[in-house]
């Protein structure tokens, strides 16, 4: 496919990065920087094109005529409509346009098909939304949901003294009487799709299949408390807060904001009237004392800076047992970030580029099945992937034991009617299940990809 990106910021050079790895992109970008033009060219395959993506000449060279999808993520929301709007006209391309102010996101539905997008996304929404996930179970680091939220992959550290310790993944069906099943571990900087063999050990962090609703009886058993958050301390008022808030309050969650900008309070007192708004410096941590931090069930640090971020979430840990979670937006030391155990990491970049590359891949789709879904888990060293099964699938009405899989892939679920299956040897796929697929070291774009 020929993919156009049209601006290089943070989050046009995660899609870069990972769409350059599928073989089949021919990808160009376009940035007015000469600089991060020419870094992104010499790192990866791709051409560049040094201009603004609103000069027609600019287009035109990228090969706009030519492009089957252009992505527009440009640090200006009206730009990238502009850009969309000009590339239905000069082209015949799908398009994906970066929309990141509510006013314009809300009424975005009214104009998408005059402007022909194909997709809008909004990195602080969907990054929202993840954290309203995470604190709805806050004994997970990491939640992926799929089948439309029917199903779900969670990621948590095994404690020690935990019971699943030392304990071979195809003996905590029997022992714990529980349905979910392992899908990934990770140990240090190893990742594995484990065997019924595999041993677990405290420290790993594992990330198990469940439908929606039984994580926590599960976690019960193996003696994590799985108590939802009744209130929640957010520090910095921007748009993702904005978001947060909103779905906290409407699940009867207590919201308390702090956020050094007078103005920006005003405006967030008359948007979120349920909500408690704080004006006062975030990271000053008498006023994080004086405004009750540890009394606080969960804490969240949403502030534009990245290093404040973290050392509010540190502090936060060393003065209460709750939920931490920190926003990240360009630090590239995820080993580092990992040993400080800050709890949950929230990449507003690495959640866009899972949607969008969603969406290319889908594009690509030919052999009777469709992605719905796709998250990057185990630390972005594999994928798990939803499929809704069309005819003459080439896995349909096979048992799975007779399927001949890839090395370090899995199936990890099957949703039937709003059925949910633990998949066995003796199962087998139909047409219109959802299909959850886990693979490592392996790129799926097709349902058929799995097979040898």
């Amino acid at each position: 496919m020929n993919i156009i990106v049209v601006g290089c910021g943070k989050v046009g050079a995660k899609l870069i990065e990972q769409l350059s790895r599928e073989e089949e992109h021919d990808i160009t970008l376009i940035d007015t920087d000469a600089g991060v033009v020419q870094e992104l060219v010499n790192e990866y395959d791709v051409m560049g094109v040094v201009g603004s993506g609103i000069d027609v000449d600019v287009l035109n060279e990228a090969g706009i005529s030519e492009a089957d999808v252009l992505i527009a993520v440009a640090g200006s929301d009206e730009l990238n409509l502009m850009l969309c709007l000009m590339a239905k006209k000069l082209g015949n391309c799908q398009t994906i346009a970066r929309v990141r102010k509510p006013e314009y996101f809300k009424a975005i539905n009214l104009i998408k098909k005059d402007l022909g997008l194909a997709m809008v996304i909004n990195p602080e929404l969907i990054s929202a939304n993840e954290i309203a996930r995470i604190l709805r179970f806050p004994s997970a680091i990491k939640i992926d949901t799929f089948a439309k939220g029917r199903v779900e992959i969670l990621k948590f550290l095994v404690p020690d003294d935990c019971i699943l310790s030392n304990m071979k993944v195809m003996d905590i069906a029997a022992k714990l009487k529980t349905d979910i099943l392992v899908c990934g571990v990770e140990r240090g900087d190893e990742a594995f799709i484990p065997s019924g063999n595999f041993d677990i050990h405290s420290g790993d962090l594992l990330s198990i299949v469940a439908p929606i609703g039984q994580a926590g009886l599960f976690f019960k058993k193996i003696g994590i408390k799985t108590d939802r958050v009744k209130d929640t301390l957010i520090v910095g008022g921007g748009d993702m807060s904005y978001y947060l808030a909103k779905q906290l309050l409407r699940r009867k969650i207590a919201v308390k904001i702090i956020e050094q900008n007078q103005q920006r309070c005003e405006q967030l007192f008359e948007l979120l009237p349920e909500a408690i708004i704080t004006h006062g410096d975030g990271t000053d941590n008498k006023i994080l004392l004086e405004e009750g931090l540890e009394r606080f069930d969960s804490f969240v640090s949403l502030t534009n800076i990245d290093e404040e971020n973290v050392l509010l979430s540190l502090y936060a840990k060393s003065k209460t047992d709750g939920k931490v979670i920190t926003k990240i937006n360009r630090i590239e030391y995820g080993k580092v970030i990992g040993d400080l155990q800050l709890g949950t990491t929230i990449y507003p970049k690495n959640i866009t580029a899972e949607y969008i590359v969603r969406f290319v891949r889908a594009l690509k789709n030919s052999m009777g099945s469709d992605i719905e879904t796709l998250h990057y888990i185990l630390d972005g060293k594999a994928e798990a992937l939803e499929f809704i099964i069309k005819e003459n699938s080439p896995i349909s009405n096979v048992k799975l034991g007779h399927l001949q899989l890839k090395e370090n892939i899995l199936i990890a679920s099957i949703m039937r009617n709003g059925r949910y299956i633990v998949p066995h040897g003796q199962d087998m796929i139909l047409t219109g299940d959802s299909v959850v697929v886990v693979a490592l070291k392996n790129r799926v774009s097709d349902i058929g990809d799995i097979l040898r």
